[in-house]
């Protein structure tokens, strides 16, 4: 079988990968001419583990291409992805211009029957508004189907998500698409995971519902972690009381500076927006909203104490930059909004990243980014752990101290041990910690 996928990002790249890794032939399409250059050439222009040498082993194969020729990968496709992004307007509903322009062009290039399938995260509806379009550019003669096959992958375990997913959600009521599509997915169903085989619209829906409530969970947490703060109780051993409960679930129960990335801060607020289109409001998602846009303001206030006035003469170290670890994903990273704010106070600030020092040099660029977090400490007032990335899960706390002018740690991550800091002498603040 021969598919296309619209739009070499996140999601476009790791499945085409992972499904060129199950023999499919695929072509991945973009109009960055310098991005598909790049693939070609078999240079990947994002950081996930693994993804990489997956499609450079499949590039060998002859199971994976790259194009910027629309036209010529619909020709040859039978199934034909949409995988470009859907950024939030201000009043927070999904921009779905990019979707709506591909599939003008994806009918405009139908030279017989194609199965469309929607993996960009879009309200529900769009399955709808794309056939709307299609239906108008399409050629006399041409025919094809739309369906809804909603992505579910995090960002740094992307290819394990894709390749042992814990569901398969397919939204198409046309009984061809449908073979076509248990098809393509047949190594996955075949080893048991579970399809959930549903309209388009309720497809479209689950996606949304779906981060949202993860979304919901991590605000939660980041709440009960502020309480924690006044009452003195250890947030940590809240969320494993907590989630020792199969009910509940330990997964999205780790406290830190709220969410961020390409998912959770824009599929929250465009669903929303969804709701109260249609009169409705979702207040439970509303207040994970509000909850996640207080973190960075309590984390700025931990930050502040431990500084202590006046801000102008001091100095501060920030380790990570990236919204989660494994990633080189800035957008809308915590750390990198603290970070503006803590510039905005007067403080120098140094800051280091195992990943995305290139790409946050142009988002803080009155920062001095530094190679390892004892360079990034040296003579700090303060350091600040802000990503939890596993190369600061056992900093040496000694040489910490040496380095930095005064010993004091904001953990917004949780990644030390309070009782071992302070007893090697520095003044700390985590999130919900005693």
């Amino acid at each position: 079988m021969h598919i296309a996928i619209i739009g070499t990002g996140y999601v476009g790249l790791v499945t085409g990968a992972c499904f060129a890794e199950f023999g499919v032939n695929v072509t991945c399409v973009d109009k960055d001419a310098a991005k598909i250059a790049m693939l070609e050439d078999g240079r990947v222009p994002i950081y996930e583990p693994g993804l990489d040498v997956l499609i450079e082993k499949n590039r060998r194969a002859g199971r994976i291409h790259f194009t910027t020729d629309l036209k010529a990968a619909v020709h040859r496709a039978l199934v034909v992805f949409i995988a470009v992004g859907t950024p939030p307007n201000p009043d927070g509903s999904p921009d779905l211009s990019q979707v709506e322009a591909v599939a003008a062009q994806i009918a405009e290039a139908l030279d017989g029957y194609k199965v469309i399938v929607t993996k960009s995260t879009v309200p529900t509806g769009t399955g709808q508004a794309i056939r709307r379009v299609m239906e108008e550019c399409c050629p006399a003669g041409a025919s094809f189907s739309v369906a809804s096959n909603p992505e579910f992958l995090r960002e740094g375990d992307a290819i394990n998500d894709f390749m042992r997913p814990e569901r398969i959600v397919i939204g198409c009521e046309d009984p061809q698409a449908n073979a076509i599509l248990r098809d393509l997915y047949a190594p996955l169903i075949q080893t048991g995971v579970p399809l959930v085989a549903t309209t388009v619209e309720t497809a479209e829906l689950i996606k949304y519902a779906s981060n949202a409530f993860l979304a919901v969970k991590i605000s939660f947490i980041n709440d009960l972690a502020l309480l924690c703060d006044r009452l003195g109780c250890d947030v940590l051993d809240v969320a494993r009381g907590m989630g020792l409960d199969s009910r509940i679930g330990s997964k999205f129960l780790s406290p830190g500076p709220g969410y961020g990335g390409s998912c959770f801060p824009k599929d929250t607020q465009a669903l929303a927006h969804l709701a109260r289109s249609q009169q409705h409001r979702l207040r439970i998602v509303e207040a994970g909203i509000a909850v996640n846009d207080d973190m960075h303001e309590a984390m700025l206030g931990k930050i502040k104490t431990l500084l202590g006035e006046p801000y102008t003469d001091k100095v501060a170290g920030m380790l990570g930059l990236t919204f989660k670890p494994e990633t080189s994903d800035l957008r809308e990273s915590p750390a990198v909004a603290i970070g503006a704010a803590i510039r905005r106070l007067g403080v120098t600030l140094r800051a280091s990243d195992p990943v995305a020092i290139p790409e946050a040099a142009t988002l803080l660029p009155d920062v001095t980014f530094c190679e390892d977090p004892y360079e990034t400490a040296a003579g700090c007032d303060l350091l600040i752990i802000a990503t939890e990335w596993n190369l600061y899960r056992r900093l040496d706390l000694e040489r910490l101290r040496e380095v930095m002018r005064t010993p004091a740690i904001a953990d917004l991550r949780n990644v030390c041990d309070p009782m071992q800091a302070r007893r090697a002498g520095f003044r700390y603040l985590g999130v919900g910690r005693r």
